[in-house]
């Protein structure tokens, strides 16, 4: 479980295909390497991923985990290339601090950026979530965009606004986002429930 709050911004070192339609990803971070455990979860730009494998290059410390068909397909993984930033969060331990939303970082879909607001240090962006996850996502509550926990402020049909703070901007690749390009969307966890209630009646 996470919290959809971003603790580092990884880069992607390097893709390679692997058995079984595998694909094992390893990723430049600044967490310490004696954190990084093998079979430790981290959310990989809102992925959960396991870490099978750590090192050093170049003073950096790596980690690699493996992809697989499902995980490319839903995700927005399968556009990662050598380079590309990620947003990094560990799994919650008993004890830390609450400070976005339960996150599991099992990514539901890809929404689309449709437009973005630059303001006095703020952004506002208006994001479209596929049909069939849209009625998950309602104003004042959660969404997890790329692992980012983030709250929303309006929704009209398929469409929905999150409004960025600088932190935000500057901590994450949230603020590298533009028209047209997707993101990795986790819904809340009490809407997918409350609607399953609703459906149960």
């Amino acid at each position: 479980m996470f919290t959809g709050i971003v603790t580092d911004l990884g880069e992607v070192r390097s893709i390679k295909a692997r058995a079984n339609n595998l694909q094992r990803i390893t990723i430049f971070t600044r967490y310490p390497r004696a954190e990084l455990v093998e079979g430790a979860s981290v959310a990989c730009s809102g992925v959960c991923l396991t870490v099978v494998d750590t090192g050093e290059e170049d003073g950096r410390t790596w980690f690699a985990v493996d992809a697989a068909d499902e995980t490319l397909r839903i995700t927005g993984v399968g556009r990662w290339r050598h380079g590309t930033r990620i947003n990094l969060e560990r799994a919650l331990k008993i004890g830390d601090e609450l400070g976005g939303h339960i996150v599991s970082g099992h990514v539901d879909g890809i929404a689309r950026v449709v437009e973005r607001e630059d303001m006095t240090d703020m952004a506002r962006f208006t994001l479209r979530a596929p049909t069939e996850l849209s009625r998950f996502v309602a104003a004042k509550g959660s969404v997890a965009l790329d692992g980012v926990s983030l709250t929303v402020n309006t929704v009209a049909g398929n469409d929905f606004t999150v409004l960025i703070i600088p932190h935000t901007l500057k901590m994450t690749s949230i603020g590298t986002l533009k028209a047209g390009d997707d993101v990795n969307l986790e819904i809340d966890t009490m809407a997918r429930y409350a609607a399953r209630l609703m459906e149960t009646k």
